[in-house]
């Protein structure tokens, strides 16, 4: 399968993946307000043993396939104060 990336302008490290090169017709008009201009990055095989970054190759086969696109989003960011404080918290017990 293959399937065609793009990043957002607007939101660092989130990307679009989609079923065919500039076809967005799948893609929820307010997603793509959000999301921006996509800026294209690759055309990209997705098979069985390619393996992503940030994604779950079968989760983004099958979102292709029943919804038409996924989109991957940055992993949330830890707040290093409060993992400071548990790990503070567990070594004073």
């Amino acid at each position: 399968m293959l399937c065609s990336i793009y990043k957002s302008p607007k939101k660092e490290n989130t990307y679009l993946y989609i079923k065919t090169k500039d076809d967005f017709s799948d893609v929820p008009e307010n997603l793509m307000t959000t999301f921006g201009t996509p800026q294209f990055v690759m055309v990209l095989k997705l098979d069985n043993g390619r393996k992503l970054a940030l994604a779950d190759v079968g989760k983004v086969k099958e979102s292709l396939s029943t919804v038409g696109f996924y989109l991957q989003v940055p992993p949330p960011v830890t707040n290093l104060l409060d993992q400071y404080k548990a790990d503070k918290a567990a070594r004073n017990t």
